[in-house]
């Protein structure tokens, strides 16, 4: 944990996460008992959002099969069901991939720990190819259906960027 003092900042308080360090960053003027008190604070405050933004489908190869049913249920109306949906070590040059003829999903571990509304979206894109195999027009009107689809998209986008891994989509295995 770091707490960095500032003579700009007046009143409030902000937290963040540089890499495994917690940043804290207070007013200048504050005293010891209120930075103990702030320090605290935006530490469990931080942890609250970081837990609720993890999907739980991200403990295990169960977990992750049984989040893809509540999704083809939600968004392609039960149609998608995959034999089996697994995290595999990280992919060189994609996010997740689907065999359409055996049903089979592969997740990159890369995914873990992204907020949980971008591994719905790639779930819902892997189930969608058990439905159509190829990225023509069906296969994103069925996609589509989950909400957050070109904000997951961007969000693929700029940690893949960052990240320098040159990941630019999803795939199947056609």
């Amino acid at each position: 944990m770091e707490v960095r003092r500032s003579a700009r900042r007046r009143r409030t308080v902000t937290a963040y996460r540089e890499g495994d360090t917690l940043v804290v960053l207070i007013p200048a003027k504050m005293s010891r008992a209120e930075e103990e008190h702030w320090v605290a604070e935006m530490e469990r405050k931080l942890q609250r959002t970081e837990n609720r933004r993890a999907s739980p489908a991200r403990a295990s190869d169960a977990a992750l099969e049984a989040r893809c049913l509540q999704l083809s249920t939600r968004y392609l109306d039960g149609t998608a069901t995959p034999a089996s949906v697994r995290w595999v070590p990280p992919m060189r040059t994609r996010w997740a991939s689907c065999t359409p003829a055996d049903a089979t999903i592969r997740v990159s571990e890369r995914l873990r720990d992204v907020p949980s509304w971008v591994l719905d979206y790639v779930l819902v894109h892997e189930l969608a190819h058990l439905l159509e195999a190829g990225h023509n027009a069906r296969f994103w009107t069925l996609v589509r259906r989950y909400p957050k689809t070109e904000r997951a998209i961007g969000y693929l986008e700029g940690l893949s960027a960052a990240a320098g891994w040159g990941i630019t989509e999803l795939d199947s295995d056609d």
